[in-house]
């Protein structure tokens, strides 16, 4: 079983207006003290307002004329040492005078308006503290395997459908080393991580890991290295060959961002003299494009073998073509003239006609066919002028 576990700051008794002196040559006063306010711990994002001045009394800083107090992750050496020290004794509400040192602030260091071997004079407020997520208690639950050497443990059922490959899931996590130590975690944004299942935007025991959940459930997810960043892993953040373990809650599901693909099973397939070639799959009744209008699209784009290169669902959008114009590659500017408003086509575009033999790389390999399953949204008339490709 791995044991994930944050440190406590020890308890100090401060009387106010009494000057201390720490082991480290801090000196602080307190002038308010709101003992039944939280107390700011390591790893907890504080929030700080302050006044900074030298020894003869000049100000290098002050976070009160920006009209925004400074926040920073308590004991990550963000902060000079003696802001991490002094900060750590201090509740929400709190104010004190910090006396600094050389040594626990800039030292020889010549930082501009600090000349070298300065100690430095701070009034401090501490005025908010956001607590870290705590790793998951999962003491007593069941560890479950699975056949790929994923395993999980479910800490908090959800309800609703299952998230499955080609949904859109919104996720909160906290991943961590098998040692405890926190290397990312979506609520130091304050947003969860979204992404489409089986598009491969995250390592693939994260997807294996997803898949099954329901909305407001929470898993630990234990993962092999294989399933996470390989043998390589990712320098610097993610040493070779970690194993890795994530906290998952799943906060929101959006069904099949990606569409299935188009049924084409017994559809004719229509080949223009360019080598462009499409299957009506939603025939529509309305006006022919024509160079100069703006067609609005949204489709699916795939590699012969079916993989995804990429889709408008996903990013819950639509690209916007200018009909005739030379801003996409050739196989869907054609492709857009010969459909009509409300019709669905599977595209398939030859190489001539998208990038050509070379290709992108890493992307997009050489003498690739490409295969867009389109969906016109709206075609907006307009009167551009499409200049020919000698002008």
């Amino acid at each position: 079983m791995i044991t994930l576990a944050f440190g406590q700051n020890k308890t100090v008794k401060i009387k106010k207006n009494k000057e201390y002196t720490s082991a480290s040559g801090l000196k602080y006063i307190f002038f308010k003290i709101n003992k039944k306010a939280e107390i700011a711990d390591s790893g907890d994002v504080v929030y700080v307002h302050y006044v900074g001045k030298l020894n003869d009394s000049t100000i290098f800083d002050d976070s009160y004329s920006r009209n925004q107090a400074l926040s920073f992750t308590l004991g990550t050496g963000r902060v000079i040492k003696g802001w991490d020290e002094g900060i750590a004794l201090m509740h929400v509400g709190d104010s004190a005078l910090l006396t600094i040192p050389p040594d626990i602030a800039y030292g020889k260091r010549d930082m501009g308006t600090i000349p070298p071997n300065s100690t430095l004079y701070f009034t401090v407020k501490l005025v908010k503290v956001k607590k870290p997520i705590k790793p998951y208690n999962v003491a007593g639950l069941d560890t479950i395997p699975l056949d790929s050497g994923l395993k999980y443990l479910l800490v908090k059922k959800g309800k609703g459908t299952q998230a499955k490959y080609g949904d859109r899931v919104y996720v909160n996590y906290s991943g961590y080393f098998t040692d405890g130590k926190k290397f990312d975690a979506s609520y130091d944004r304050g947003e969860p991580i979204a992404l489409v299942l089986g598009r491969h935007q995250v390592v693939l025991g994260w997807e294996m890991g997803i898949q099954g959940m329901k909305v407001g459930e929470q898993r630990r997810l234990l993962i092999p290295y294989p399933l996470a960043y390989g043998e390589d892993g990712r320098p610097p953040s993610i040493p070779k060959k970690s194993d890795l373990v994530f906290d998952v809650e799943l906060m929101r599901i959006h069904a099949d961002a990606i569409p299935k693909p188009f049924d084409v099973n017994g559809k004719d397939t229509i080949t223009t003299e360019s080598g462009l070639k499409y299957i009506i799959v939603q025939k529509a009744d309305s006006a022919k494009v024509v160079p100069g209008d703006t067609v609005v699209v949204k489709y699916v784009a795939y590699f012969e073998d079916g993989k995804i290169l990429e889709s408008t669902y996903e990013r819950d959008d639509s690209l916007s073509i200018v009909a005739g114009s030379q801003s996409m590659i050739p196989g869907i500017i054609e492709a857009v003239s010969v459909l009509q408003k409300g019709e669905k086509a599977r595209v398939i575009i030859p190489y001539q006609l998208g990038f050509g033999e070379e290709g992108r790389p890493p992307v997009i390999p050489a003498k690739a066919i490409l295969i867009f399953d389109m969906h016109i949204i709206n075609v907006k008339k307009g009167n551009l002028v499409i200049p020919s490709p000698k002008e």
